[in-house]
C-alpha cells in the first residue's frame, strides 16, 4: 500500500491524504458472507450514550471474518483482495477446495491465486494458520487465539505482528505489538506473517467531514461548557478544572484505574507492556 497527496484545491484538501488502494482487486463484496449492520449511536440497549462522540456515517455491510481458521487440511485459493469498512487491513476472499468462500485477513505478501491451509501437517509460509508450538521460535505470526477453537482475538489490526520467543510445558511465550510479552496455550491456532497496510497509520484525515463519515461527532471540552453539563464548566473568562480533572461523571480523569482485572488472564503476562 502507498499513501497518495490530494491536489489542494481546497483548504481541506490541503495536507489530505488517501490511501491508493492498489492491492485491491474488487469493488464487489461476496454478497454471502455479507451482514447488516445497526448503528447504535453510542447508545446502549436502554437508550442511554454509553460511548460519547459517536453517531451519523456511512451506511455499511459488516463482512463475516473466518477468525477460527478450523477448515484444517482443506486448501483455499485467494480469488480477490477488497476494502472493509470495518477495519483497517484488507480482507481476502478465499475459495475452498469443497467449494464453500470464507473471508480473512490479509497479510502482508498474501497475493490473488496463492494458496493457503491450516491445520497441524502444513508449511511454514505466509497465509498458513498452524498451532503455536508447531511454530519455530522467531517466526512472526497474526491473528492468535487466546482460547483453542474460540476463534482469534490478538494482532487483527493493519501492521501488526507479534513473534514467538519461548516455548515451555503446555504455553508459548509470544511479544505482541505493544510489547507486552504473555503466555498462550500450546493447542492455540495463529496465522504465519505481518497484516498488511501498514501504511494506514501515515494516512493524514485533511477535514472534519471526513471524521463525520466515519461516525465521530465533535468533541467538546468540559471547561467551555457550563457548570450543570461538567465538573470543569462555568467560571467568567478562561478557568481550568480547579482541583483533579474529572470526567463529565465526576470520576478521577487521570491516573484512576477503571479496568476490573482479570486475574487468570493476568498471571499469564510475563512482561506489561506499560512499566
Amino acid at each position: 500500500m502507498a499513501i497518495r497527496k490530494i491536489n489542494p484545491t481546497s483548504p481541506g484538501q490541503r495536507g489530505m491524504t488517501k490511501s491508493d488502494y492498489q492491492e485491491i482487486t474488487t469493488s464487489t463484496p461476496e454478497k454471502s458472507l455479507l451482514k447488516p449492520l445497526k448503528k447504535t449511536a453510542g447508545r446502549n440497549n436502554t437508550g442511554r450514550i454509553t460511548c460519547r462522540h459517536k453517531g451519523g456515517g456511512v451506511k455499511q455491510h459488516y463482512r463475516m471474518i473466518d477468525f477460527k481458521r478450523e477448515k484444517f487440511g482443506v486448501p483455499a485459493t485467494v480469488k480477490t483482495i477488497e476494502y472493509d469498512p470495518n477495519r483497517n487491513v484488507r480482507v481476502s476472499l478465499v475459495f475452498y477446495a469443497d467449494g464453500e468462500k470464507r473471508y480473512i485477513l490479509t497479510p502482508e505478501g498474501l497475493n490473488v491465486g496463492d494458496v493457503i491451509v491450516s491445520g497441524t501437517d502444513v508449511a511454514i509460509q505466509v497465509g498458513n494458520a498452524l498451532p503455536l508450538e508447531l511454530i519455530p521460535l522467531g517466526t512472526i505470526v497474526h491473528n492468535i487465539e487466546l482460547e483453542a477453537g474460540r476463534g482469534a482475538k490478538l494482532v487483527r489490526s493493519a501492521g501488526n505482528s507479534a513473534q514467538l520467543m519461548a516455548k515451555e510445558g503446555n504455553f508459548v511465550t509470544v511479544k505482541l505489538p505493544s510489547g507486552e510479552m504473555r503466555m498462550v496455550r500450546k493447542e492455540c491456532l495463529a496465522t504465519i506473517g505481518s497484516l498488511g497496510n501498514s501504511d494506514f497509520k501515515n494516512v493524514h484525515i485533511g477535514k472534519a467531514g471526513r471524521k463525520r463519515y466515519m461516525g465521530v461527532r465533535p468533541t467538546v471540552r468540559g471547561v467551555t461548557m457550563n457548570p450543570c453539563d461538567h465538573p470543569h464548566g462555568g467560571g467568567e473568562g478562561k478557568t481550568g478544572p480547579g482541583g483533579h480533572p474529572k470526567t463529565p461523571w465526576g470520576k478521577p480523569a487521570l491516573g484512576y484505574k477503571t479496568r476490573k482485572s482479570n486475574k487468570a488472564s493476568n498471571k499469564l503476562i510475563v512482561r506489561r507492556r506499560t512499566k
